[in-house]
């Protein structure tokens, strides 16, 4: 059975536990710091994007040929008007850049963690789109994602992350707007 490790403890690291408790799928919340337990097979990055290089740094040894889940947005939270990666790339691409050896996948940074805790999005299934080049590395995720009761949708390539990325931000600066909920997310109709 898979083992999933979730780095980060925060509200959506709590939200992912919710969900994989569901769906009741082994799972480890890390604090920072502490080490990854042996057997790990899918880390989820449940941190904000300004850690990234530090929790890399810290674990990226530990995550070498592991499936790694960037939930990251990379938004200039100083001024919520733009994305910090270059045009051409992502905060998914970086973490591939400098872990050669993980399967990266992009998911859930386009729903809040209440929509994913909750698991529903106006009576249907969360939805979660996923962004990866390694079939096998979605099919784990979607997996784990479905026994929760929330929708895995496979969103194409990795290079798909900018796009998901840019949905991300868009929501965040609505949400910062006041002109929608932090609660919010999506779902979509078959």
């Amino acid at each position: 059975m898979t083992h999933v490790s979730i780095i980060g403890t925060g509200t959506m690291g709590q939200a992912l536990d919710a969900v994989l408790s569901r769906g009741d799928t082994p799972h480890t919340l890390v604090h920072r710091g502490e080490d990854l337990p042996s057997g790990t097979d899918v880390v989820i990055l449940a941190i904000p994007y300004p850690s990234l290089a530090d929790v890399l740094e810290t674990y990226g040894s530990a995550m070498a040929g592991t499936v790694v889940v960037d939930l990251t947005n990379p938004v200039d939270f100083a001024t919520f008007d733009s994305l910090v990666v270059p045009a051409d790339s992502s905060a998914a691409a970086e973490i591939a850049a400098a872990l050669p050896t993980a399967r990266v996948l992009k998911a859930f940074n386009t729903t809040f963690a209440g929509a994913l805790a909750a698991g529903s999005v106006l009576a249907r299934p969360t939805t979660v789109l996923i962004a990866g080049d390694d079939a096998d590395a979605k099919a784990t995720l979607s997996s784990v994602v479905e026994a929760g009761g929330l929708r895995a949708v496979d969103a194409g390539a990795l290079k798909r992350a900018r796009e998901l990325e840019a949905l991300g931000f868009l929501q965040i600066t609505l949400a910062a707007a006041e002109r929608t909920s932090w609660t919010g997310g999506f779902a979509l109709a078959d």
